[in-house]
C-alpha cells in the first residue's frame, strides 16, 4: 500500500479563480497526485499524492499554468 505524501508550494502571481483552476488542472496531470488544493490568500500550492510524487514535476507544471514557484 502506497504512502500518502503532502508538499507544499509557495506560488507567485496568483490572484483569481482562473489561477485557481489552471493550477488545480496541470497539476492534477502529473503521476501519483491525488489532490490540489490552492489558497489564493497565502499563495500556497498543496498538493497530495500516493507515494513519491515528483517535485521537479509538480514545479514544472506550475510553470506550464504560467506561475512561478518561491524557493
Amino acid at each position: 500500500m502506497a504512502t500518502t505524501t503532502t508538499a507544499v508550494y509557495t506560488v507567485d502571481g496568483m490572484s483569481c479563480g482562473h489561477c485557481v483552476n489552471s493550477i488545480t488542472q496541470e497539476v492534477g496531470t502529473v503521476a501519483g497526485v491525488t489532490d490540489v488544493q490552492v489558497d489564493l490568500g497565502s499563495k500556497k500550492v498543496t498538493v497530495t499524492g500516493e507515494g513519491a510524487v515528483d517535485d521537479a514535476a509538480v514545479r514544472a507544471a506550475i510553470d506550464e499554468a504560467g506561475y512561478e514557484v518561491r524557493d
